[in-house]
C-alpha cells in the first residue's frame, strides 16, 4: 500500500483551513441590529414601490395616473433618496453573512444552499407566479385575445426578460455569491491574512471610495443611462458600480468586524453628510434644469450626469454608514414582533409586487389625494404582506426555502 504524500499547496490549504475559526467575527450568531436593518430595508422596498404607484416616479406594472406637481416632486425626491442606498445596503448586509456561510459549509454545500434559498424562489416567481400576475392585469385592463399559454410563450419573455420585477436583486445576489465561491475556490491563500483586523475606514477613505464609485457610475452611464434596463436579466447597469463595491465591502466587513466597530464620530459625521445631501436634492434638480428636461442627469457627457453620480454615490455611502450607526446604537434588540418580522422579511420581499399592486387596484375608485392614498395603502399593504408571508411559510416544504 502506497503512502500518500501531501504536496506543499495542499499543506498550505490545510493550514489555512485551521485559521477559519480564528477569523470569524467575534459577535453573536445573530446580530440583532443587522436583522433589524433587513426588516427596515424590506419595509422600505414596499413603501418605495407604493410611492412609485402613486407618484409615477419609476417603473411598475400599474400607476395610479392622478399625480399632481407636488406628488410627482415629493415622490421623485423620496424614491431618488431611497435608490441612492437601499439596494446597495441590502447587498452589503447580505454579503456580510456570505463568508461565514462558506466557511461552515464549504463550496458545494454553500452553492447548494444558495440555489435552494435564492434560485428556487427566483425561478418560481419569475417563470410561474409573475406571468400569472401580469397576465391577469393585462386581460383585466387591456385588450388581449391570447390564451395564457400563447401569451406566455410568444410575448412574456420577449417583453419582460428571463428575470423581471423586484427579484432582480435575488438574481444579482445569486450571481455575486457564485462568483465569491469561485474566488474562494481558486484563492484559498487569502484566509492567511484575513485575521489581521484593520481599523474601520477613516472618513477620508470613505470619501475617496465614494468618489471612485461616482466616477465608475458616470463612465458606465455613458453606455447604460440610469433609465436603461438590460431586459434579459432586468439589470440597470448604471447602478452596478455601487452594488458590486458594497457587496465587496460586506465581505471585507465580516472579516474585519466592521459593523460592530463603527466609531461614534464616524457615524455622526456621515449622518450629518447624509442630511445635507438629502437637502441638496431640490437645488441640484432645479439648477440642473431637470424640471424642464431630466435626460442629462441620466447619463452621457453632461455635467448633470456627473453631478447626479456624485450626489448618488456620496449620499449612498453616507446613508449606509448612518443606518448602520443608528441601528447599532438604538435598535440592537428584538422582541416578539421583531422576531416575527425578521422571520418573514425575505418572503415579504418575494411577494410584495402583486400584493401592493392589488391593494392599489382595490382602492382605484377611492378619490383622495395621491399622497393620502399612498399613506393609507402603506398601512394596509405592509401588515398584509407580513401576514401572507407567515401563511406561506406554513405550507409544506417551504421551511427549507423561505
Amino acid at each position: 500500500m502506497k503512502t500518500q504524500t501531501i504536496s506543499p499547496p495542499v499543506k498550505a490549504l490545510a493550514a489555512v483551513d485551521k485559521t477559519i475559526v480564528d477569523v470569524q467575527p467575534k459577535t453573536a450568531a445573530r446580530i440583532l441590529f443587522v436583522d433589524n436593518i433587513r426588516i427596515f430595508l424590506t419595509v422600505l422596498v414596499v413603501v418605495h414601490h407604493l410611492m412609485v404607484i402613486y407618484s409615477g416616479s419609476g417603473g411598475w406594472p400599474y400607476h395610479e395616473g392622478r399625480q399632481d406637481l407636488i406628488t410627482s416632486a415629493l415622490g421623485k425626491w423620496f424614491t431618488s433618496v431611497n435608490a441612492s442606498y437601499f439596494m446597495g445596503l441590502f447587498l452589503l448586509v447580505s454579503a456580510y453573512f456570505v463568508p461565514g456561510s462558506y466557511d461552515r459549509k464549504g463550496a458545494a454545500r454553500f452553492l447548494k444552499d444558495r440555489l435552494i434559498r435564492l434560485g428556487i424562489p427566483l425561478a418560481v416567481y419569475c417563470w410561474v407566479l409573475r406571468p400569472l400576475f401580469i397576465y391577469a392585469g393585462v386581460t383585466m385592463f387591456g385588450d388581449l385575445s391570447l390564451t395564457f399559454p400563447q401569451w406566455y410563450f410568444s410575448q412574456y419573455f420577449r417583453e419582460y426578460g428571463l428575470v423581471s420585477g423586484p427579484l432582480w436583486f435575488i438574481e444579482a445576489l445569486l450571481i455575486f455569491s457564485a462568483l465569491y465561491a469561485l474566488w474562494r475556490r481558486f484563492t484559498p491563500w487569502h484566509l492567511e491574512t484575513a485575521n489581521r483586523q484593520a481599523d474601520f475606514p477613516q472618513n477620508r477613505t470613505i470619501a475617496i471610495f465614494a468618489l471612485l464609485i461616482a466616477l465608475a457610475s458616470f463612465l458606465v452611464r455613458l453606455w447604460y443611462p440610469s433609465d436603461k434596463v438590460f431586459w434579459p436579466l432586468s439589470f440597470q447597469f448604471a447602478d452596478f458600480p455601487q452594488y458590486i463595491a458594497l457587496f465587496i465591502v460586506g465581505l471585507v466587513a465580516y472579516r474585519q468586524n466592521w459593523l460592530v466597530r463603527l466609531p461614534e464620530r464616524t457615524g455622526r459625521i456621515w449622518l450629518i453628510i447624509a442630511a445635507l445631501m438629502i437637502l441638496a436634492y431640490p437645488p441640484v434638480v432645479i439648477l440642473g434644469g431637470a424640471i424642464a428636461d431630466a435626460t442629462p442627469f441620466l447619463g452621457g457627457w453632461h455635467w448633470q450626469a456627473l453631478l447626479a453620480a456624485l450626489w448618488q454615490s456620496f449620499l449612498g455611502l453616507a446613508m449606509c454608514v448612518s443606518v448602520i450607526y443608528l441601528f447599532q446604537r438604538r435598535l440592537d434588540r428584538q422582541g416578539g414582533l421583531g422576531r416575527f418580522l425578521s422571520r418573514n422579511a425575505y418572503t415579504v420581499y418575494l411577494i410584495h409586487e402583486p400584493v401592493i399592486t392589488f391593494v392599489a387596484l382595490a382602492a382605484i375608485g377611492i378619490t383622495l389625494h395621491p399622497l393620502i392614498k399612498f399613506s393609507l395603502a402603506a398601512l394596509v399593504a405592509i401588515p398584509l404582506c407580513f401576514g401572507l408571508s407567515s401563511l406561506i411559510r406554513k405550507l409544506p416544504y417551504t421551511e427549507r426555502v423561505l
